[in-house]
């Protein structure tokens, strides 16, 4: 017999009693029935009930163990009683009695209980990451997150596509994030920096004529953290293709992306990939306040700003007399409750805004009336319009926002969200959590104006090649559209990529446009712009944030909760210990000094 198993804690059934078997694994809790010890016994694929009566020869050594243990049993497996049968278990109609005992590591007080769902500080689970790992739901995360990853793989190379590993150390690159830089020991003053994205190198892998690129890529970047965002590193998968346009990365990567939701969706609807809409980036701040909208919820603002100008309402009169300003209108179906209103109300100005106006429409004697405060102060001509506009009814209301949209539509768009949330719904719409909803976001300008230093600078990827060529350039920098993208998935960005701009004139072009001249781009991307003089082909690609992916099909809300080994907020690894300090000897190596922090 193997030395340490014959099955593992997920093999055993009925067709096997009468058997002797040899299980290892961790003691995930201990019972004492009466005098009768029950183990639950624990490994990475599932629980054995093993047992020991003072008849058996280890009872005296099972009575030792505690939690968490990792012992090694040998015994003879049994059928259970019909009315013991645990039907939550596949080894639910068996238990093994134990004849021999071996403890194979002996375990301490715990921090923090592995069996159960107690909550614990973060600090102490970051801290004690290896017990945390073992708890179910832990494993169940990463579990699925090898298999998305495993699943990814196959689907592209099914389509054609090879992974090629890119440089982990590598020249500092600014790609809109903080470098992680790595000093040199050989080249005393000079740093390495950790890729932020395999960006460059991929492009450079099209110059080379691979034409189709993917990597599982780790990506370095010190960014303040979010939920949703790692301080330090992520996965992502990134991919690459020559000779292609815009829809054909969508015709590439959609399907694959569809796929592994489907894979791993544990019943919830996906959206067919010929159903993903493409919204454009300005449809997308209008209508949904953001550019990663959750098309779950099916409100949709508009700009009502025509029924506002020179109104009763003075508010909104006098914003709407400033070029840029706009007034629009959230619309909220069976929301039509002064108390509702109210708290959307309190709800902005918690938010930072001084509020929100609002409209309810309810039975009135000659039909149909609009109440609240705006809707006296705008009188029943333009109510009806708002609301024939909105395609509102009686039960319904409308909330209003104005001003600078930059100012306002983050606001916006989290209350567009809360109103689908907390209004009541139609049967059909009652499980509209229980979907992926996927929106390509597109047509991202590529320039934005400082508005206090007028300096215009790019406001997205600057090496996306520009709508229209050199001639778009010539223009209005502000009208300036690229073909850039990104896949939205319930409220969450889960992919951003681009087609590329392969053409040194055009890319020198931008740059200028942004203030930056030729010899600064040379010096700062100067290995890929050489390269474009050798015969670039037209290109582009994206990258799908795996950890993000992973976060969606766990229903997890926090992104430390599908990857091993995080960072805190405060980007440190409780578990090691990092960032450390260094000892002498390796500054001196290095040819460093450390400088303290002016206090």
């Amino acid at each position: 017999m193997h030395s340490f198993r014959s099955h593992t804690c997920a093999d055993l059934r009925k067709a096997n009693v009468g058997e002797e078997v040899r299980l290892s694994g961790w003691v995930h809790r201990v019972r004492d029935h009466g005098g009768i010890l029950f183990i639950d016994l624990r490994d990475h694929y599932g629980i054995t009930q093993v047992l020991a009566d003072p008849d058996s020869p280890a009872f005296a050594a099972v009575e030792k163990v505690r939690a968490e243990w990792v012992i090694r049993i040998d015994g003879k497996v049994l059928a259970r009683d019909p009315s013991l049968v645990n039907p939550k278990l596949p080894t639910g109609e068996i238990e093994v009695f134990i004849t021999d005992m071996e403890v194979l590591g002996a375990a301490g007080e715990l921090p923090l209980q592995v069996f159960g769902d107690q909550e614990y500080p973060e600090e102490t689970r970051l801290k004690y990451r290896y017990l945390d790992l073992r708890r179910e739901k832990m494993q169940r995360n990463m579990t699925l997150r090898s298999d998305v990853v495993a699943s990814m793989r196959r689907r592209m190379w099914e389509r054609g596509f090879r992974e090629y590993q890119t440089p982990i150390i590598t020249a500092s690159s600014p790609e809109g994030a903080r470098d992680f830089l790595v000093p040199s020991r050989l080249h005393p003053g000079k740093f390495y920096a950790l890729p932020q994205a395999p960006q460059q190198f991929k492009q450079l892998l099209m110059v080379s004529g691979f034409d189709k690129y993917f990597q599982i890529a780790p990506c370095f970047r010190d960014e303040d953290p979010r939920a949703d965002r790692s301080p330090t590193d992520f996965y992502q998968l990134d991919m690459e293709m020559s000779f292609v346009e815009q829809q054909d990365v969508f015709d590439t990567i959609g399907p694959v992306l569809e796929g592994v939701f489907r894979e791993f969706a544990g019943g919830r609807k996906v959206d067919a990939y010929a159903d993903w809409p493409q919204i454009s980036y300005r449809d997308a701040a209008l209508w949904y306040g953001t550019d990663k909208p959750d098309l779950r919820n099916p409100l949709k603002m508009q700009d009502v700003s025509e029924h506002f100008r020179g109104s009763g309402f003075a508010i909104f009169a006098k914003l709407l007399e400033q070029p840029g300003n706009e007034v629009r209108a959230i619309p909220a179906p069976k929301g039509g409750s002064r108390k509702f209103c109210d708290r959307m109300n309190a709800f902005a100005q918690k938010e930072g805004l001084p509020g929100m106006g609002y409209i309810f429409w309810r039975e009135g004697a000659d039909g149909i009336e609009a109440a609240g405060p705006l809707a006296k102060n705008i009188g029943p001509e333009r109510t009806e319009a708002i609301r024939q506009q909105l395609g509102l009814g009686v039960g319904d209301a409308a909330f209003f926002l104005g001003g600078r949209p930059k100012d306002f539509q983050r606001v916006a768009g989290l209350a567009r969200d809360v109103i689908w949330a907390e209004t009541p719904k139609d049967p059909a719409d009652e499980n509209w959590r229980e979907r992926f909803a996927f929106a390509w976001i597109v047509d991202f300008p590529i320039f934005e104006k400082d508005e206090e230093t007028g300096r215009i600078d790019f406001e997205h990827n600057p090496f996306s090649m520009p709508q229209g060529g050199m001639a778009a350039l010539e223009g209005d920098p502000l009208e300036v559209l690229g073909y850039q993208y990104d896949l939205s998935c319930n409220g969450a960005e889960i992919l951003s990529g681009a087609i590329r701009n392969h053409k040194p004139e055009i890319m020198f072009k931008a740059f200028e446009i942004a203030g930056y001249d030729e010899a600064e781009v040379r010096r700062r991307f100067g290995g890929m712009v050489n390269a474009f003089h050798y015969g670039a082909p037209p290109h582009g690609g994206c990258a799908a944030g795996i950890d993000r992916i992973v976060m969606l099909l766990a229903e997890e809300e926090n992104i430390r909760e599908v990857m091993l080994f995080p960072m805190n907020q405060r980007a440190e690894d409780l578990m090691m210990g990092a960032p450390s300090v260094p000892d002498n000897a390796q500054l001196r190596e290095l040819h460093l000094r450390i400088v303290d922090p002016e206090k």
